[in-house]
């Protein structure tokens, strides 16, 4: 069982950061092609209209994208220098307690962020030039929140899981 959870998780983790990174890829283009039309305005170009919205939307959706997959192979920002001089228990023990209050956090984000949606839902607010609803970027990064919280709580079952099978010599670490 926990096994196979990994691997789903793992599975829409990477899945949902390389469709991030596809959107990332795809603003940079829409980046490229809109300034070199503002730079060639004399000859009857111009900018791609609403680029900054889209740039606004796209990014905070790839962002929240690849939330679950740093998660997931433990890409946070870690005191490595003091790590080292750890015992590997207490190393383990700093990882349950880091990734409770990841999955806490995360937690917060999401609600607090399946709130900003639906309050602009309820306005029916839209963007100044494409008019498209502004609830719809905040349902995009939903689902990467929603993974993101998803994957917190998993790692929080490997980090204890991981502290349980220490004590026989053997560590799940990578």
């Amino acid at each position: 069982m926990y096994s196979a959870l990994e691997r789903v998780l793992e599975r829409l983790s990477i899945g949902l950061a390389l469709v991030g990174g596809v959107v990332l890829v795809a603003l940079v283009v829409i980046t490229v092609v809109s300034v070199t039309g503002r730079a060639l305005i004399s000859v009857g170009l111009g900018p791609i209209p609403g680029d900054f919205e889209l740039i606004e939307a796209g990014t905070g959706f790839a962002i929240f994208a690849f939330l679950p997959w740093c998660q997931m192979r433990r890409g946070h920002v870690t005191v490595d220098i003091l790590m080292a001089r750890l015992s590997t228990r207490t190393n383990l023990i700093i990882d349950i307690v880091a990734n409770v209050l990841m999955t806490a956090a995360a937690g917060l984000v999401l609600w607090r962020l399946y709130l900003g949606m639906l309050d602009k839902m309820s306005y029916g607010e839209t963007t100044f030039i494409l008019q498209f609803p502004v609830w719809w970027p905040y349902s995009a990064a939903l689902v990467g929140a929603t993974v993101f919280v998803l994957v917190c709580a998993f790692t929080v079952v490997r980090s204890v899981h991981e502290f349980a099978l220490q004590p026989h010599g053997r560590s799940l670490r990578e």
